[in-house]
């Protein structure tokens, strides 16, 4: 797609880069690609869920920029995308939150004009916010007159945002997709890759990247996160473990470790659950064979967390001393 002469910034959403990492694992013997979604407007691949859940409603009429009201539960990226399009658009959007969300994401909203509900307990028997962030939205939804709920954890349109995604990167790499490794919220993205995939006959082994103490692919009860978007309290409605081939778990350490062998290796700098496919692979690299291609997708940008993944305080109050942790090796230039 031409992207010289978009006919709104709403248009240039999709069409994210494929980059090649040469660096990220020496001695690797496969080849590694990264699908670098933070470069949609919004700054992540929930860009493109936001699209495929609201704009068609607004375009049949379902949603009213002149009545309806947008409310949605989100840790930060989506709330992002659908504040971008309801500002377009002029709809009144009320996003719900926690005490988890970034401060950077936070101040994104209102700049984009979303009026924010933010949920401060978490449920007793988890320690997490979602369960009261849904509880908040259904109130919102049941008492707002022409409320509209996308609800990114029981939509079909959240999985079918991603069937494109992954003819992108199987045109990009003439069909040729070995493996892809996706980090899982939602599982949207994991879902439409894995059924674009199987229905274009791609044989690409499906690699889902969760949480340890996410429920969604895990054997045990749910355990506090850290790292925002990535794993999960509560399985969506949208669930469906067929998605995956293989599962791989990481801790918010292994994300933190991940996202900074990134930057160090390949100066990407990208968020924590890219951080965690990137772990992902560190962990199985010695069952992928020589000559595999492998493509890993990196939701968002880094600089969402300056203040966390990024910041040698916020890690060594958590992990320990950061040196201890990793130590960067710099690459050796090419001649």
């Amino acid at each position: 797609m031409d992207r010289t002469a978009a006919g709104s910034i709403l248009g240039t959403v999709g069409g994210t880069p494929l980059v090649e990492l040469h660096r990220l694992l020496p001695g690797f013997g496969g080849r590694v690609f990264a699908k670098i979604e933070g470069f949609n407007p919004g700054g992540s691949i929930k860009d493109r869920t936001a699209v495929s859940m609201v704009l068609d409603r607004i375009h049949s009429g379902e949603i009213d920029p002149a009545r309806s009201v947008v409310v949605e539960s989100s840790s930060g990226n989506l709330a992002v995308g659908i504040a971008q399009l309801c500002r377009y658009h002029g709809i009144r959007f009320i996003c719900v939150v926690d005490a988890k969300t970034s401060r950077q994401n936070l101040a994104i909203l209102r700049a984009y004009g979303a009026e924010i509900e933010e949920v401060t307990e978490p449920d007793p028997r988890t320690g997490e916010f979602l369960e009261r962030r849904l509880e908040r939205v259904r109130r919102l939804v049941a008492t707002i007159p022409h409320a509209f709920w996308p609800n990114q954890y029981a939509n079909p349109l959240n999985p079918a945002a991603h069937e494109h995604t992954m003819r992108e990167i199987a045109r990009a790499l003439d069909g040729r997709v070995d493996y892809l490794f996706c980090a899982t919220s939602t599982t949207g993205t994991l879902q439409g890759c894995a059924r674009y995939a199987r229905a274009n006959g791609l044989g690409t082994t499906l690699v889902a990247v969760d949480a340890v103490g996410s429920v969604l692919f895990g054997d045990g009860g749910p355990v506090r996160r850290l790292i925002p978007g990535h794993g999960a309290s509560v399985r969506p409605a949208l669930f469906d473990p067929s998605a995956a081939d293989r599962v791989v778990h990481v801790t918010d350490l292994d994300c933190v470790v991940g996202c900074r062998r990134l930057v160090g290796s390949e100066a990407v700098l990208a968020g924590g659950s890219s951080g965690a496919v990137v772990a992902a692979l560190q962990q199985i690299r010695d069952e992928i064979p020589d000559g595999a291609t492998c493509v890993l997708v990196f939701p968002d940008r880094g600089d969402r967390y300056l203040d966390t993944v990024y910041d040698d305080l916020w890690v060594s109050e958590r992990f320990g001393e950061v040196s201890q942790l990793w130590k960067p090796e710099l690459p050796v230039p090419s001649s």
